[in-house]
């Protein structure tokens, strides 16, 4: 295979970053290890609350829904697409997956179910993330700057977040999607020097309980 890779490694993992993370991580990376330790949400493993074995499998299950796993999942996806548009020439669509078991009907009625559910999951999965991210960035920007904007905040917010997302469409992979995520890239580890200048010790010291209960 003689195909060239369109753009450096550090993009695609720039682009594949923003894509598979994005606001959710950014919101439940602290959200959900906090609820399962707190117990506002059940603990792991039914462990009480507010004790240490709770922190210990808090971080645990966040690892586990964050980490390796859904990456894997990611991949499986990524790969059949990859694998049968650019090997085999059909359509970048998820019912070309499904060529080897239904063959010709794949372009037919069963093909067009596949797709619905497909566009339909990536839809609720965006509206999820999208509604989660506008009410995280709201609050955030009622406590830093003392306002008390609402559901219309949590709206401006997203027109603003739906504004860019097409703006960066239209713009194409290359003046969009890439520089987006370029630029993500670069908060994203700006935000990380921060967090390692503020809480290096205590990160540090939590790695090796963290990979255990993982």
């Amino acid at each position: 295979n003689e195909a060239k890779a369109e753009h450096s490694t550090l993009t695609w993992l720039a682009m594949l970053f923003a894509a598979g993370m994005g606001v959710g991580l950014m919101f439940w990376g602290v959200a959900e290890p906090v609820s399962y330790y707190t117990g506002w949400y059940k603990t792991p493993l039914n462990v009480a609350a507010n004790t240490p074995e709770a922190a210990s499998m808090a971080m645990g299950a966040t690892m586990y829904h964050w980490g390796i796993h859904p990456w894997a999942i990611y991949g499986v996806v990524a790969l059949s697409l990859a694998f049968f548009t650019y090997n085999k020439g059909l359509p970048l669509s998820i019912r070309s997956v499904f060529y080897p078991l239904l063959g010709e009907r794949t372009w037919g009625w069963p093909g067009h179910i596949i797709d619905i559910l497909a566009v339909l999951a990536t839809l609720f999965g965006l509206a999820t993330s999208l509604g989660l991210g506008a009410q995280q960035a709201a609050s955030g920007i009622n406590h830093v700057f003392g306002t008390d904007g609402g559901i219309g905040l949590q709206i401006l917010v997203i027109v603003g977040v739906t504004a860019l997302a097409i703006i960066s469409v239209v713009r194409g992979l290359e003046g969009g999607v890439k520089l987006l995520s370029n630029v993500n890239m670069v908060i994203a580890f700006v935000l990380l020097i921060f967090v390692a200048m503020v809480g290096l010790a205590v990160a540090l010291g939590n790695v090796p309980t963290t990979i255990g209960a993982y």
